[in-house]
C-alpha cells in the first residue's frame, strides 16, 4: 500500500473510497499532460498543419477536417470568405466551404509531381478575412508500388576479352523504378551459369552499381556468346518486377580497356555560364598499342536524352561543353556517364562519371502577389486598419533570394508591415481625408539582397471611401433677391445653392424652408431637389415690401448634416396706382376783383399709393382750359397769371381741368375741374342785399364781408393748427413704429419738397421676416423720393433719395 493509502486510513476513508478518488487524481493527471503536450506540439508547429493522402486517390478522398484542425467554427466559413490556394501545384486537392473538409480534387501522380524526391508535399495556405488571418497546410504524399522496375534496354550488349581474368568486373545498367522508399529498392538476381556472378554494390550516394563478375576465364573457340537473364524486383506489396536480356560476346586479343585517373570527377558552375562553356576535359589511357591504344568518348547509353541536349562530348578529345543555359532554380545538380572505348578490333571501354554541381546566381527578380485586398477604404479608418496582404517570393536561394518591402511615393498615409515570412501587410498609418485626396496611387516595390540587386514594382490602387464628414455649405450667408410686385403665381425668382464635397447619397442635397417664426408657405415654396424659390402669389409692393426666411440644406447621409442660410426677398415697385386727389372731383372757386398776378385761388391735394418715382406727382393745365390761369407744376398751387380788373368780370363761371400726373411707366393720372367765378365787390355787396335779414334789420354788405373774412381766417387758422397737431402724432407714432419688430404692422410715410410734395400711406403694408429673433431688430424702411426732385427723364431720376428729416405732409389749404 502506498503513503497515499496510509493516509487516507489514518483519516477514516475506507479503502473502496481512497481508491475512487486516487483513480480520479490519476485521471485529472493524464488530462493535464495530454492539454499540455497538445498545447506545446501547436507551438511547435507554428499553426501548420500537416496531412497524409496516399497517391492515385480517387476524387472525393477524404483528407482531414481542416476547420475543425485549425479551430474554426463551420457556421463562420462562409461568412469570413475561408477560402484555400494552392502556392505552387494545381488543383489537386479542394476544400469544402460548407463543412471544411479537405478532400481530393484530381487524380495524383506523385511520381509525376515530385519525381524521385523523398518528401512530395503540396503547400497550401488556409485564409480568412475579418479579421484577416493565413494558416499553412503541408499535405503530403505517400507513394504506393505502383511502377515496376524498367531497364533502360530490353537488350544489353557486353563484350568480354577472353584475355580478362577471373574476378574482372563488367558494369551494367541497372532497372529504375519510378517510386520512393521500399516501393524503390530494388534486389537483382541473375540466371543460373558457370562463368559470371552478379556484384551489387552501393555508391557513396547511397546508389547502386551493378556488374559482373567473371568467375573463370574465358575461351571464345569454346563458346563465343553467353546469354544470361538479369531480373529486378523492388520492395513493394505487390512485388513488381522486371528483366533485361544480357547478350555477353567474348572478344579475342585487346585485353587493355581504357581507364580514367578518377571513377567521379566533380565540378562547379555558375548557372549563368554561356553556351559552349568548358565544363571538363577528360582523359582515359589505354595500356595496349597500336589502333587498340586510340580512345573515343561518348556518354553512355543510360544518360537521359535531357542530358544529351544540355550538354556536348568532343569524341575525340574528350571535352564536355554545355549546350544550353543551366538553371539552377530548375536542376541543382547534373551526373553524366561518359564511356571511353579503344579502336581495337575487340574495342574495349573504361567508365567514369562526372558531377557537376550548379551555382546560383542572382538572375530572378522577386515576385509579388496580392493575396487579399478590402477596397474602398473608409476615410475614418483608424490607423492600423489592414487594407491588403502581399506575398513575395524570390526563386534565388541565400542572399540572393532575401528580400525587402518598400512603399512609394514617400509621405502616403498607409506603410507596409512583415507579418509571417514573406508576407506584408499595407495598413493605414495616418488619418484619411476623402475630400484631400479620393485615391492613392501605389507602388510597392521589392528588393533582394543579390549582387547586382533585382527589384520588381506593383502598382496598386487604393481608392477611399466616402463617409458623411461636410455640411452642406451656401456661397453665400445671406442672399438679397428682388421682385417686381404683380409677378405672375408660381414665378421662378430665385435659385439657391449648397454643395457637399461628400459623394453619393452623402453629397445629395435637399432644401427645405424654416417656418419656425413665420408660416411662408403661402408665400414662397421651394423645389426640394432643385433648391429653386417660386413665389406663390402675386406680390404687392403697397402690402408687402420684405420676406426675410431661412433655407435649410440636408444631405441624405448617415447621420444627415444641414446647413442654413437666409434669403431676403425685397418687393419692388411698380406704377400699378393711379393719383387719388383728396378734394371733390369738381370744386367752386368764387374771386373778388380784383385779383393780382400770382394771386393763389387755390391748391390741388392728390395721393399716390406708389412709391418713388411711381408716386411723384405733377400737376397740368388741360390744353382746352384758356385764360389767366397756371398751375404748379409739382405743388399743385392754382394761380393768375395776370392782374384781375373789373373790367373782365362776366356773367358766367370759367372751369380749369387741372391734370395730375405721376412719373411712373406707363404714366397714370387722374383730373379735378375747378369752376371759378369772378365778381366786382358791388355786385358781391348786391348779392348780399338780396339775402334775407334776420329781425327784420339789415346791415351793409361791406360788414358781412368783413365778418366772413374773418371766419375764412379764423377756419384756416384753425386747420392750419389742426394739421400741425396731426403731423406732430403722426411723427412720434412713425418713429416709434420704425423700433418695432417685424411682421405685420403700419406706417405712412410723407415725402416734402421745395418744389412739390408727394405723399404714400402703407398703413396696410407689412415685412414678414422668417428669422430667428437673434438677428437683432432691423428697419429695412426705405423711401425714393428726391428732396430737389430733378425733371422727368434725367440721368439721376432713378437714384434721388428722400431726406427722411422732412417725411412730413403738409396739406395747402
Amino acid at each position: 500500500m502506498t503513503e497515499s493509502g496510509f493516509n487516507f486510513l489514518k483519516a477514516g476513508i475506507k479503502p473502496a473510497t481512497a481508491m475512487i478518488i486516487l483513480f480520479q487524481c490519476w485521471l485529472a493527471r493524464k488530462q493535464l499532460l495530454q492539454l499540455f503536450f497538445l498545447t506545446m506540439s501547436w507551438e511547435m508547429g507554428n499553426g501548420q498543419l500537416h496531412y497524409y493522402v496516399p497517391e492515385e486517390a480517387q476524387h472525393g478522398t477524404f483528407v482531414g477536417r481542416l476547420a475543425q484542425d485549425l479551430g474554426l467554427e463551420v457556421d463562420e466559413l462562409v461568412p469570413r470568405l475561408f477560402r484555400m490556394e494552392s502556392q505552387s501545384h494545381g488543383d489537386y486537392l479542394e476544400v469544402n466551404v460548407q463543412n471544411g473538409i479537405l478532400f481530393v480534387n484530381s487524380r495524383i501522380d506523385r511520381e509525376m509531381l515530385c519525381a524521385k524526391n523523398p518528401l512530395c508535399i503540396i503547400h497550401l495556405e488556409v485564409i480568412i478575412d475579418k479579421p484577416l488571418r493565413v494558416f499553412h497546410v503541408e499535405v503530403e504524399i505517400k507513394d504506393i508500388n505502383d511502377n515496376a522496375p524498367i531497364f533502360p534496354q530490353k537488350e544489353q550488349n557486353i563484350f568480354v576479352s577472353e584475355m580478362r581474368m577471373p574476378g574482372s568486373f563488367f558494369p551494367l545498367e541497372g532497372a529504375s523504378d519510378a517510386d520512393i522508399g521500399s516501393n524503390s529498392q530494388l534486389t537483382y538476381t541473375l540466371s543460373s551459369n558457370e562463368y559470371f556472378t552478379l556484384d551489387v554494390q552501393k555508391n557513396h550516394d547511397e546508389s547502386q552499381s551493378l556488374g559482373l563478375l567473371l568467375k573463370t576465364s574465358l575461351d571464345r573457340e569454346v563458346r563465343a556468346t553467353h546469354n544470361l537473364l538479369l531480373m529486378a524486383k523492388d520492395a513493394g506489396k505487390p512485388e513488381l518486377s522486371g528483366t533485361v536480356q544480357l547478350v555477353i560476346s567474348v572478344l579475342d586479343e585487346n585485353d587493355n580497356a581504357p581507364s580514367f585517373n578518377q571513377s567521379v570527377y566533380k565540378v562547379q558552375m555558375a548557372e549563368d555560364v554561356l553556351s559552349g562553356t568548358l565544363v571538363i576535359k577528360l582523359n582515359a589511357t589505354d595500356l595496349d598499342e597500336g589502333s587498340n591504344k586510340y580512345v573515343t568518348y561518348s556518354f553512355q547509353n543510360r544518360v537521359p536524352l535531357k542530358l544529351k541536349s544540355m550538354f556536348t562530348l568532343n569524341s575525340a578529345s574528350g571535352e564536355i561543353r554545355t549546350k544550353e543555359k543551366l538553371d539552377y532554380e530548375e536542376t541543382r545538380q547534373y551526373e553524366i556517364q561518359v564511356q571511353a572505348s579503344d579502336k581495337g578490333s575487340n574495342p574495349m571501354t573504361g567508365y567514369c562519371s562526372i558531377v557537376i554541381e550548379v551555382l546560383d546566381v542572382n538572375d530572378n527578380a522577386p515576385e509579388m502577389s496580392l493575396k487579399s485586398l478590402s477596397v474602398p477604404v473608409p476615410e475614418d479608418s483608424q490607423p492600423g486598419t489592414v487594407v491588403a496582404l502581399i506575398s513575395v517570393s524570390d526563386r534565388d536561394s541565400g542572399t540572393n533570394g532575401q528580400i525587402n518591402c518598400f512603399l512609394h511615393p514617400p509621405g502616403l498615409p498607409f506603410k507596409l508591415v512583415s507579418t509571417f515570412k514573406n508576407y506584408y501587410s499595407l495598413v493605414v498609418a495616418e488619418a484619411l481625408d476623402r475630400e484631400q485626396v479620393a485615391e492613392y496611387k501605389l507602388v510597392v516595390t521589392t528588393q533582394d539582397h543579390g549582387t547586382p540587386s533585382l527589384s520588381a514594382t506593383s502598382n496598386l490602387e487604393v481608392p477611399i471611401g466616402d463617409i458623411n464628414d461636410n455640411t452642406p455649405t451656401f456661397a453665400q450667408t445671406t442672399y438679397t433677391v428682388f421682385v417686381k410686385e404683380n409677378n405672375p403665381p408660381g414665378a421662378h425668382i430665385f435659385t439657391v445653392s449648397a454643395s457637399d464635397p461628400d459623394v453619393a447619397e452623402n453629397a445629395l442635397v435637399s432644401y427645405w424652408i424654416d417656418e419656425k417664426l413665420w408660416s411662408l408657405s403661402s408665400y414662397i415654396s421651394i423645389h426640394s431637389e432643385s433648391g429653386k424659390l417660386y413665389a406663390l402669389q402675386p406680390f404687392d409692393y403697397e402690402e408687402l415690401k420684405l420676406l426675410e426666411f431661412q433655407v435649410s440644406a440636408k444631405d441624405a447621409g448617415l447621420p444627415s448634416l444641414r446647413g442654413n442660410v437666409t434669403v431676403q426677398v425685397f418687393v419692388m415697385d411698380e406704377n400699378d396706382n393711379a393719383p387719388v386727389i383728396s378734394m371733390s372731383q369738381e370744386a367752386s372757386l368764387l374771386l373778388m376783383a380784383p385779383v393780382m398776378a400770382g394771386h393763389v385761388i387755390g391748391k390741388i391735394h392728390a395721393l399716390d399709393a406708389d412709391s418713388g418715382y411711381n408716386a411723384w406727382l405733377r400737376y397740368e393745365l388741360h390744353a382746352g382750359s384758356n385764360g389767366p390761369w397756371r398751375v404748379g407744376l409739382y405743388s399743385g398751387e392754382v394761380s393768375t397769371t395776370r392782374i384781375l380788373d373789373e373790367g373782365e368780370i362776366g356773367g358766367s363761371s370759367q372751369n380749369l381741368l387741372v391734370l395730375v400726373k405721376d412719373h411712373g411707366k406707363p404714366v397714370l393720372s387722374a383730373t379735378a375741374t375747378l369752376s371759378v367765378s369772378l365778381m366786382a365787390s358791388t355786385q358781391l355787396m348786391q348779392t348780399d342785399s338780396r339775402l334775407p335779414r334776420m329781425g327784420g334789420s339789415s346791415k351793409p354788405l361791406v360788414d358781412n364781408v368783413n365778418i366772413y373774412l374773418i371766419i375764412a381766417i379764423c377756419t384756416v387758422s384753425s386747420l392750419f393748427l389742426l394739421a400741425v397737431i396731426v403731423y406732430i402724432v403722426l411723427r412720434c407714432q412713425s418713429q416709434a413704429k420704425e423700433t418695432m419688430m417685424y411682421g405685420p404692422g403700419t406706417a405712412t410715410l410723407v415725402c416734402a419738397s421745395e418744389v412739390g410734395s408727394w405723399s404714400y400711406s402703407n398703413r396696410h403694408s407689412h415685412i414678414l421676416a422668417g428669422v430667428s429673433s437673434e438677428a437683432g431688430i432691423k428697419n429695412d424702411l426705405m423711401v425714393f423720393s428726391p428732396n430737389i426732385l430733378p425733371p422727368p427723364g434725367s440721368e439721376n431720376q432713378e437714384q434721388v433719395l428722400c431726406d427722411s428729416s422732412i417725411q412730413v405732409y403738409i396739406p395747402f389749404l
